[in-house]
């Protein structure tokens, strides 16, 4: 048989989510090549679908916090707390700029 790993807990050949606890939209989002976090994904439903975002969005702030990348999305998102109303500032793929009111929900 082969020798047993101690160093492999169970946690082992899994990231860990970069999104703290909290609240979420619902999408997925990458680093945009410049500031901002690229929506590449939407879960139906969801408060981001249910906000209007869309794939190819990208999301520039969360109330009054810039969103420079992916984590900062996440953190903005959490640290704003679910079921509480926030503005994302988002840039449509057509170049367009637009407010989109989102209601965070609850991580389950």
């Amino acid at each position: 048989g082969a020798p047993a790993h101690p160093s492999a807990g169970p946690s082992a050949g899994r990231s860990p989510s970069p999104a703290p606890a909290g609240a979420t939209l619902g999408v997925e989002a990458v680093d945009d090549e410049k500031p901002g976090a690229r929506v590449v994904g939407v879960h139906v439903p969801g408060p981001g679908y249910a906000a209007g975002l869309v794939r190819g969005d990208v999301l520039l702030a969360v109330g009054t916090t810039r969103v420079d990348s992916a984590t900062d999305l996440a953190h903005a998102v959490a640290s704003a707390g679910p079921g509480k109303e926030v503005k994302l500032t988002v840039r449509h793929r057509s170049g367009g700029y637009q407010q989109l009111t989102a209601v965070p929900g609850v991580v389950t």
